[in-house]
Formats: structure tokens, sequence, C-alpha cells
């Protein structure tokens, strides 16, 4: 296995559960990709360096079928008592829980009819959840799933509703439920967690799915950090037989009669391969670097396609060590697994828009969570650990929309520290304390994503562009959809394939039942 993400993780978890001797070759010092927690701005304060909340895999089939197991290993979810919520100017506030009820309490409170317009969307979406939902435990491009898909879209010999609603943006979706611009801003911001602004198509499909999401499964973070899902995997794979090592970057790919047989690292050790190669990267690694001198085993067309493979929007965090938690007026929200600070729909299209024509945006939205409300262990006593999320900024800098940061220099440190002010100092009209709470900071950009992690490309997190030309049976290549390859027995696995990014460890699922099929 080429790469220990957590889907890597996950794939090598099973395999080595059926009885296959499994080899996770990790470039970095320990297994996890962005699932990852360390002490970043002063000792004694945890923070989760990329990802935090891991609702996608707590609700999802291998976190069923594995749970059991990574909880005798150390694994414990922690929820803080609301789900999400949102912050928005003139004491606007909102937030969601795992309880029905009180959601739609919430949404009437935000205004008359919202609460039964929240129940309609998700009694309409009801009936589609199962074949759905089973999709993202599915190779797509089965005929199994074909005729799943065919199914959705079809009713009584035409399109149906669903094929409708598919395609509309969540803007149209959300303007036309539901009456509330406080509704919209909660809800608008989690197509960006998904890889999708709220006025691209298809944006509404996501917006409802993170809505069942976190309405269903609460924002969970694991006790004393995310990495603890990468540790008690890994864990999990060396306690059937599997070996991860860390500190091997593999340059290629060995391939004999069709078939891959082993990998060469970047040092010169060989490792062979008797059934498959499962690696996690994005096809522009595969197939124009590991695969590089192959020219007869990969055709042109994946060549181009590969060449072809773009990335989205970049990422910039803040990572705050607090001398107290956050007080916002609406004291709920400091007890919400993940927050959204933002001026509202109109203000999360500008600023996407800003990002899309290269601009740092001048009020961004901004995620805001703090994990040690959930588990107390990540800090001392009294203190709290937060964590600025920005998903509407651009990969290459062309300037900034508001005029006063200098670019020239591309996402230099400078640039970088420049613009968490900026975010810090809007966070500060949201929660008042914060500014002078702030015992340390440390700031990720995309600069800091590329270096770490190659399948971050130039900087993106969610390793490549989400939108609906490389989704679905497009990602990673539509000339070799979903997580096979040209080559029988190499696999890949990852953000770059379905359902694409986010701690949900579906295509680590995919890909072990895929290969442990017995025709496989």
């Amino acid at each position: 296995m080429i790469g220990g993400g957590h889907n890597a993780l996950v794939t090598a978890a099973y395999l080595a559960r059926a009885g296959w001797g499994v080899l996770v070759l990790e470039g970095n010092d320990r297994p996890g990709g962005l699932v990852r927690t360390e002490e970043l701005t002063v000792p004694g304060f945890l923070h989760d360096t990329y990802s935090s909340a891991h609702p996608l895999f707590t609700s999802g089939p291998a976190y069923a079928e594995l749970g059991a197991e990574l909880a005798a290993l150390g694994l414990t979810y922690r929820a803080s008592r609301y789900a999400i919520g949102v912050s928005m100017p003139g004491s606007r506030s909102a937030v969601l829980s795992t309880n029905a009820e009180e959601n739609v309490a919430e949404a009437e409170r935000l205004a008359p009819g919202d609460g039964g317009a929240l129940t309609a969307l998700l009694e309409e979406f009801a009936p589609h959840a199962g074949p759905v939902f089973g999709l993202f435990a599915a190779e797509l491009s089965t005929a199994e799933s074909a005729r799943v898909i065919h199914d959705l879209m079809h009713e009584n010999g035409h399109y149906s509703t669903f094929a409708q609603s598919f395609f509309r943006d969540a803007r149209d979706m959300l303007e036309h439920r539901f009456a509330s611009p406080v509704l919209h801003g909660l809800l608008a911001p989690w197509s960006l967690h998904l890889g999708r602004g709220p006025d691209e198509v298809n944006s509404a499909f996501w917006t409802v799915l993170a809505l069942l999401a976190v309405t269903g499964a609460g924002m969970p973070t694991p006790e004393g950090g995310s990495e603890r899902l990468a540790q008690t995997l890994a864990a999990l794979t060396e306690r059937h037989g599997g070996q991860v090592r860390t500190g091997r970057w593999v340059e290629r790919i060995l391939v004999r009669g069709g078939r891959a047989v082993g990998v060469r690292t970047a040092d010169g050790e060989v490792f062979h391969a008797a059934r498959a190669v499962i690696a996690s990267v994005n096809p522009d690694q595969l197939y124009l670097k590991l695969l590089a001198h192959e020219e007869h085993v990969v055709p042109p067309l994946i060549r181009r396609q590969a060449r072809g493979y773009r990335y989205g929007r970049g990422c910039v965090q803040i990572h705050l060590a607090l001398s107290e938690p956050p007080r916002f007026e609406d004291e709920r929200l400091a007890r919400t697994g993940q927050s959204h600070l933002t001026g509202g729909l109109d203000a999360l299209s500008r600023s996407v828009n800003e990002a899309t024509r290269g601009l740092l945006p001048a009020e961004p939205t901004i995620s805001f969570d703090t994990p040690s409300a959930a588990d107390p262990s990540r800090c001392p006593p009294g203190a709290a650990v937060a964590r600025l999320q920005i998903l509407d900024v651009p990969l290459r800098l062309r300037g900034d929309a508001a005029g006063r940061i200098d670019t020239g220099a591309g996402w230099s440190e400078q640039v970088t520290d420049a613009f968490a002010d900026r975010v810090v100092e809007i966070a500060g009209r949201h929660a008042p304390n914060l500014p002078g709470a702030i015992i340390a900071r440390h700031v990720i950009g995309p600069a800091d994503l590329a270096r770490f992690n190659p399948n971050c490309g130039p900087g993106d997190p969610y390793g490549g562009s989400h939108e609906l030309a490389q989704s679905y049976l497009f990602r990673p290549l539509p000339g070799q959809p979903s997580h096979r390859s040209v080559i029988a027995n190499l696999f890949m696995v990852g953000a770059a394939t379905w359902p694409g990014h986010g701690v949900n460890g579906s295509s680590g699922y995919i890909v072990a039942k895929e290969a442990l099929r017995p025709a496989r």
C-alpha cells in the first residue's frame, strides 16, 4: 500500500483481517495523512492539524463493522451538545442538534413555516436515502450501481424529481425552501466542506447530505485528538499481522507482465507484492510519476486526462491556544461542534467568487470549532483550543479583494499571517473575548498543505476539484473511473476517488471489498 492516509488504513485493516499480508508504506513520520494531532502552539494544547470531526466516518459502513475493534484499541468519540451553528451580524444565530423536534422548533423560531419546510425537505429525501447512502459504499462503475443510479434518476418512464433536484444549486434550494436568512446562513456553508460553492450545480444535493449527516451523527471527534482514528486503524492492521512503515516515499510502481508486482522507494528499497498494489494517490501522481516509466502500459488517453486533473480552492487554518473558551452572545454556540461565522448566503457567494478569481476574500466565511468543549483532555483546565478554517481562498493569488494585503509573493508566510489577522479580527466580532484570550497561534496555508502532502497538489485539502465535471463517474478520470486503474491488480484509494474527500473511510471500504471479491 502506497501512502497511509485514513482510507488506506481502512483498506489495510480489512485486508489484514482477511489474512492478507499487508505492508503500508507512508512517506511522513507517522500514518494518517490529514488526520493528525499535534501540540502546534504551546505544550499541553492538542490541535487537530488538518481534519477534526468525523461524522461521515461514524455514520459509514467501515465504522459500523470495525468500530468495536477500534474502541478496544482506544478510539472513543466525544460530541458537543449541538452539532452545528451559525453566528451572523446583528446578533442573529441558530443551532441544530441530533434531536429532530429541537431542529424543527429552531427553524420555526427563525421564520414561521420554516420548521414545516425543514420537515418536508427531509421527508422528501427519505425514500432516496437508502439507495444514495448505499452508493457511498459501492463502486460506481459496476452494473449494480448503474441500476441503482438509473432507478434514482427515473420514475414512470421519465426523469424523476430526484434527478431534477440533483442538479440544483444550494442557493436555489435554500431560497425556495426557507424564508429565514439565518437558516440560509446556517446551511449554505456546508457545501464548501464538500468541495462545492453554494451557487455551483449539484451543491444542493451535498448540502442536504451534510444536513442529514450532522443531524444524524452530530459532530463526533476522537478523545485525545483526531489522530486517534489513524493510530487505532494502524494498530488494528498490525494486530492482524500487517505492517506500517513510515519515512518511505514510493517513487515507482514495478510492473511485469501487465501486473503490479511491487514498488521501489526513493531510497532504493524494493518491496514485492504477490496480490495487489493499492495507491493512496491522485491520478496525476499515479500515471505521470509512479507509472511514468511504463509507456506501453498507460494509454495516451489516460496520460492526457491525468495531466488535466484539476485542483480546487485552497484552505487556511488558524489554530489557537486560548486562556478561556470563546464567548458568544448566543451561549449555545460555545457548546456546538462546528459553527460558521458568516454574513450569510450572499456574503458566502461573494467570498467564494472572490476566491475563484484568485483574490483573498475581504470577509471570508469562518468555520469555527473548539474541540476542547467536547474533549477537555485537549488542553489545561479552564483553557480551550480553537480552530478557524477558511475554505473560500484561492490556490494561486492574484490580489486581495480588500486591497490591503500585497499578494505579489503568493502564499508567503507574511501573506498568510496578514490574512490570519483579518480572520481573527472578524471572528472577534462574533466572540468578543477571542482576541484577548489568545495565548499562541499557528497558521497553516495552501503552501504548507502542498509541502506536507502530495495529494493536496498546490494546496487543495480536498485532493482535487469536486466540481461536477470531476465528480462521480468522472472521478478520478473519465477514462478510468472510480478505484480501478489500467493495471488489473493496481487500485486507487483516497480523496481523488469516489466518494471524494472528507474523513469518511468509504473509499478504503470500497477498495477492500473490491480486492476481496473472489473474482479478483
